[in-house]
């Protein structure tokens, strides 16, 4: 009796540490982060060195949740550092078409200087007639926006866009904050759709959402190689953040 007792807790402790490993292994393989210092190659998130309860929590997670891995392609797209050079020339463009058209506001006086506002006053007035049409071009509450946020405020506003407009070109440009940068980006050209205006904007806010997605290697040939190591994300942190 005294045998068959120990031959089953034995059992059990053969069991419970095989299903920690495979819970480990789970982990490992399932939820990975580029890692700019492996080249084109993912390093896994393990913080059960670090963390005594990880096992208990994973099991947890394991048990309240169920969490999609990513596909192989879409790793591969947007987080394998040898894609860097399909984003590059996109990024480039689309930060060419952005500093080209913050520049010449930034040398038009009725954009920055003593006659900030009247351009974009102009511009929204536009707008705000395009909502009374048969068929209009821009909607009722955009105008609304328009009147009664946008255009009191309207020297504001034309500082925030020359500004900005110049920064998304930067970032793009040079690799730097791309999934910031790009996000600002589209949400300029959201505006800019929702104010009637059509020209390039659809074909930018279509690469900026990719490069959204890019965010990890669409910067490698860039000066997110560097940032985002030395930053990190919020939950990550790089380098500068970590205790020494």
């Amino acid at each position: 009796a005294l045998r068959w007792r120990w031959s089953n807790f034995h059992n059990y402790l053969m069991e419970k540490k095989r299903t920690e490993r495979a819970i480990l292994s789970f982990y490992k393989n399932k939820y990975i982060i580029l890692s700019y210092q492996t080249g084109s190659r993912t390093a896994p998130i393990n913080r059960a060195a670090h963390d005594p309860d990880s096992i208990v929590k994973m099991q947890s997670i394991q048990k309240h949740s169920i969490q999609i891995p990513e596909p192989n392609i879409s790793r591969f797209l947007f987080a394998d550092t040898r894609m860097a050079w399909l984003w590059l020339p996109l990024r480039c463009y689309s930060g060419y078409i952005w500093l080209m058209a913050g520049w010449e506001k930034m040398i038009n006086p009725t954009w920055i200087g003593a006659q900030a506002g009247v351009a974009i006053r102009g511009f929204f007035a536009g707008a705000v007639a395009n909502t009374g049409d048969a068929h209009p071009s821009v909607s009722s509450w955009y105008g609304y926006f328009l009147t009664n946020a946008a255009m009191p405020h309207a020297v504001l506003f034309s500082y925030l866009i020359t500004y900005g407009e110049v920064a998304v070109g930067l970032g793009l440009i040079f690799g730097a904050f791309i999934g910031i940068a790009a996000f600002f980006g589209a949400f300029m050209n959201l505006n800019y759709l929702f104010a009637g205006t059509v020209s390039v904007n659809p074909l930018l806010l279509l690469i900026q959402l990719f490069l959204i997605l890019a965010w990890r290697n669409a910067g490698w040939l860039g000066l997110d190689r560097w940032f985002l190591p030395w930053l990190g994300v919020p939950w990550q942190p790089g380098k500068a953040f970590q205790r020494q």
